[in-house]
């Protein structure tokens, strides 16, 4: 590494040195965890072993073995060239989170010039889910945990599960016309014991009958409730995340111009 003649360092020249470490660090951690849930999520369900893994865009846990082993390798390098002083790495650093930003503006531009599209993509998204609900545990546990805790079922309403051959009403096995226990408004049976079968049948039932048994509401419009009542917190978050990631590369140019 090489120094200007002359240049020394001051208080601030070190915090900014010491902070983006802790930074990225903190960044580092980040992304073992989501590595190390990715990787025990595929061998949860041993996928390595039965040779089962799929392309990145339909496997959820290769989704994140894929971000956590980037996030790492990103951070690593900013972690390492901050407390090292190392140019190259602090290059190859700034420039990835240039990549970043500018990749996030570009997401930002076509989300708002698609939103009228959004809807349709979330329906079709929710559905094909539904299709694969039985035969794929990672899309099984997401459509499961957006049925819980959003109350919903379904992507209009519970007659959707007519898709997915188990449910469909012409299926001969015990799961006909009915729906998973996630769409249940009491899933615990006295309390305590999950009850798989609370669904069965609940495809026959009217309205008036059903809505004691299971949650009517599809979940597409769940998701546009939780999104509206959050917006505020997602906002907030997206500018915060953006302005740290702006400030990061401030903090670069700085100790760029010192260390070289």
């Amino acid at each position: 590494v090489h120094y200007h003649t002359g240049l020394e360092y001051t208080f601030v020249d070190y915090f900014l040195k010491y902070f983006l470490f802790l930074c990225n660090l903190t960044f580092t951690i980040l992304g073992l965890v989501v590595l190390g849930l990715g990787m025990w999520g595929l061998i949860s369900k041993e996928s390595f072993a039965q040779e089962q893994i799929g392309s990145i865009g339909t496997d959820p846990m290769l989704i994140l073995v894929s971000l956590g082993f980037v996030l790492t390798l990103l951070c690593l390098s900013g972690c390492v060239g901050a407390l090292r002083e190392n140019c190259s790495l602090l290059k190859l650093f700034s420039a990835a989170v240039l990549m970043l930003i500018t990749a996030q503006v570009l997401a930002a531009i076509l989300a708002y010039s698609l939103q009228d599209q959004v809807g349709g993509y979330l329906r079709s998204g929710m559905l094909s889910a539904m299709v694969r609900y039985q035969d794929d545990l990672d899309l099984r546990f997401i459509v499961d945990e957006i049925q819980s805790n959003l109350q919903c079922c379904g992507a209009e309403n519970y007659l959707d599960w007519e898709v997915n051959i188990y449910y469909n009403c012409s299926s001969p096995g015990v799961l006909a016309c009915g729906v998973p226990a996630t769409c249940c408004v009491d899933p615990l049976e006295n309390g305590t014991v999950w009850n798989s079968q609370c669904g069965v049948g609940a495809q026959q039932l009217d309205e008036f009958t059903a809505q004691s048994v299971i949650f009517l509401g599809g979940c597409l419009g769940g998701i546009s409730r939780w999104i509206e009542q959050h917006e505020g917190l997602i906002g907030t978050v997206a500018v915060v995340v953006l302005g740290v990631q702006i400030l990061t590369v401030l903090l670069l140019r700085r100790m760029k111009f010192i260390l070289w």
